[in-house]
Formats: C-alpha cells, sequence, structure tokens
C-alpha cells in the first residue's frame, strides 16, 4: 500500500494533526534519530539498471496485466516513453529515507505499485521507473521540524538525477508521460518545474502528466495548464478519492479531474461511464465499478459494491473522511489506460 496522507505540509499537516488520535499513531513510525545525525545510503547511479524498479528493455512487474483478461504489454511498439514515479513503500523507522539495497523495500515497490498502477501504461509507453531513496511515512508528518523536509529533498535529489539520466541516454527525441502517486506526485511535481515549465523545448514532448494522489494547484505552474477534455496534450490532471458527500478543507484550491470524462467541471459522471476497475488481487476487471463527480479539489465516488479497493481514513474536521487513496488507480484502470493512449495518439496528430 501507498502512504495515506494525501495534502501537502503547507496546505494542511498543522490541520491533520491537531486530530490527537493521529499524532499519537504516527509516533508508531517516527524515526528514532534526526535527519542530520545519520548518513543515508550513497546516491544511486543510473547507469546500473538494477537502480530502476522499471525499464523497457527488460522483465519487470510494470510489464504486467490483470489475470484474466485480454489486455497486453504494449511497450515494444510503443512511440511514448513513460516516467514513472511510485509512491511511498518504505514505513522504518530507523531512517529517514529508504536504501536502495533493501530487497524487502524493493520487493513490496515491485509487486504493489509498479504492478498495480505503472502497469496501467504499459499499452501507450515504454515505461521507465527509478528506484529513489524514498522519505519514510512520517516525514508527511514532521510539521515542527525540518526532517521530514530534508528527508524528501533528499528523495527528489534522487528522482532529478534518474530524470536527467533518462533524457540523456534513453529518450531519444520520443514523447514524454509524467506519471506518479503520492509521494512519488509530490516530486513528479516538482520535477515538472524543474525540467519543462521553463523550456519549451522539452514541454513540446510533453504528452500529459497524471500527478495524482496529492494535492496540486491549479496555477501550479506558469506555462502548464490543466487538462480539459481527454484529447488535450502538454497538460497534467490529477484527483484524489474519497467517498460520496465528503470535504476536506485542505484540498480547496487544489484541481481534480474526473477520469470518467476527463473534464475539470462538476457534472457527476455516471458509473455506466467507468470502463473498468481493477482490485488489488490484480486478476479481474469490474466494469462500471464506481461513478465519479469533481467537488472542492476532491473526487468523490460511491463506494463499490465489490470487495479489493480498500479505503483509508482521513482525520479532519467536523469528523474523519472516508478516503480510498490505495485505490486511485485501480479504481479507474481502463479509464486510465484508454486515456494514455488516446493522449499520446492526439499527440502524435499535433502539426
Amino acid at each position: 500500500m501507498s502512504f495515506f496522507f494525501l495534502s501537502r505540509p503547507r496546505l494542511g499537516l498543522a490541520f491533520l494533526l491537531a486530530t490527537s488520535f493521529l499524532f499519537s499513531c504516527t509516533q508508531v513510525i517516527k524515526p528514532s534519530r534526526d535527519f542530520a545525525t545519520y548518513k543515508p545510503s550513497g546516491s544511486p547511479d543510473y547507469a546500473e539498471p538494477n537502480n530502476w524498479a522499471a525499464l523497457p528493455s527488460r522483465r519487470d512487474s510494470a510489464d504486467a496485466v490483470p489475470r484474466g483478461t485480454a489486455l497486453r504489454d504494449q511497450q515494444r511498439t510503443a512511440i511514448a516513453d513513460v516516467f514513472f514515479v511510485h509512491p511511498t513503500t518504505f514505513y522504518g523507522r530507523g531512517n529517514w529515507n529508504a536504501s536502495l539495497q533493501d530487497a524487502n523495500v524493493n520487493h513490496f515497490t515491485d509487486r504493489s505499485t509498479l504492478r498495480k498502477q505503472a502497469s496501467v501504461f504499459n499499452a501507450a509507453g515504454r515505461i521507465y521507473a527509478p528506484r529513489y531513496r524514498q522519505a519514510t511515512l512520517f516525514s508527511f508528518f514532521d510539521v515542527r521540524g525540518e526532517n521530514g523536509k530534508q528527508a524528501l529533498n533528499l528523495a527528489y535529489s534522487d528522482i532529478k538525477a534518474a530524470f536527467q539520466y533518462y533524457l540523456d541516454h534513453y529518450n531519444q527525441g520520443r514523447p514524454i508521460i509524467i506519471a506518479s502517486h503520492s509521494q512519488g506526485t509530490v516530486h513528479a511535481t516538482r520535477l515538472l518545474h524543474d525540467f519543462f515549465d521553463a523550456n519549451p523545448v522539452l514541454r513540446k514532448k510533453l504528452v500529459v502528466a497524471y500527478l495524482i494522489g496529492f494535492n496540486v494547484k491549479a496555477d501550479e505552474y506558469q506555462s502548464i495548464k490543466p487538462c480539459h477534455d481527454s484529447t488535450q496534450t502538454g497538460c497534467y490532471v490529477s484527483w484524489n478519492s474519497v467517498e460520496w458527500g465528503k470535504d476536506y478543507p485542505p484540498f480547496e484550491g487544489g484541481i481534480a479531474t474526473n477520469p470518467l470524462t476527463w473534464r475539470l467541471d462538476t457534472t457527476a459522471a455516471p458509473a455506466k461511464l467507468n470502463l473498468g476497475g481493477v482490485p488489488q488481487s490484480f486478476d479481474r476487471v469490474d466494469p462500471h465499478l464506481v461513478d465519479a463527480k469533481v467537488h472542492n479539489g476532491l473526487l468523490w465516488i460511491h463506494p463499490p459494491a465489490l470487495a479489493g479497493y480498500p479505503r483509508f481514513l482521513l482525520p479532519g474536521q467536523p469528523q474523519l473522511r472516508s478516503s480510498f487513496h490505495i485505490a486511485d488507480y485501480g479504481l479507474f484502470y481502463l479509464n486510465l489506460r484508454r486515456n494514455a493512449v488516446t493522449r499520446v495518439e492526439a499527440w502524435q496528430q499535433q502539426p
């Protein structure tokens, strides 16, 4: 599973930590020492294939398709690339950042997020997913100090280095999809600032950025705008799935894209537009799984009737909010898969 906190520190961590129950629970995963008192593992060398969780030149979890379906991995013939930044899969208390030599973390990353999230894009592009010294989950609750910020900055330094290596050695002028979830979206959002927003040459290669599972502002960038329909390119989409009828103040000001219509308006989209969700078991497609409606920076859904789409509880005011953060990809798996292909085709048709 990926971590369940969805708001940027500047947009609501203090608000969340006012809930004493949550705070007491997070102490269990708080690292036992300050960031400055330990030496993180060395910077990864992205010339080494082992420092990538997914590469199109080898078999890995991003090549998977749900069992028992007619879906196929099409990376071999894809004209686009996908740079995927995975979410938090490290909850350790010994360090603020994961080691790339941690076999358990790497295995969990591959079997969970690469298989169940990155795979959605293997019909649209060749998937590159770097391993990185991800910040531990508690980093997102460290509002009273600099530890969490430093841990996230260290993690981002790896993502930035990986993307530069990808540009220098792998891209070869191909169109690019940026995709991410949760902590991955924290880093992917920064990546678009550093590489695309002020660079018109690279920005022209951007098919779309799927910045899912974190709060992304509508005015995040000067040149890159939120997508307004299903075929627009050079833009970004984002959503955070919660139970229908729930409000969550820290998300006000963020964007929510409806993945059943690919629009930003608040029109409710019926479940019949849902091409199919894929549960955590990754062994079936569930057509017409849930409906969706944009509301105050959130994506409202009625809870699915079928098992396999877990929720988390988000503390807030005046009551606990029901979040489907873990299932942000799974709830709309086939819509995402088709849309990535559609946008690549639209990018190809540009003059």
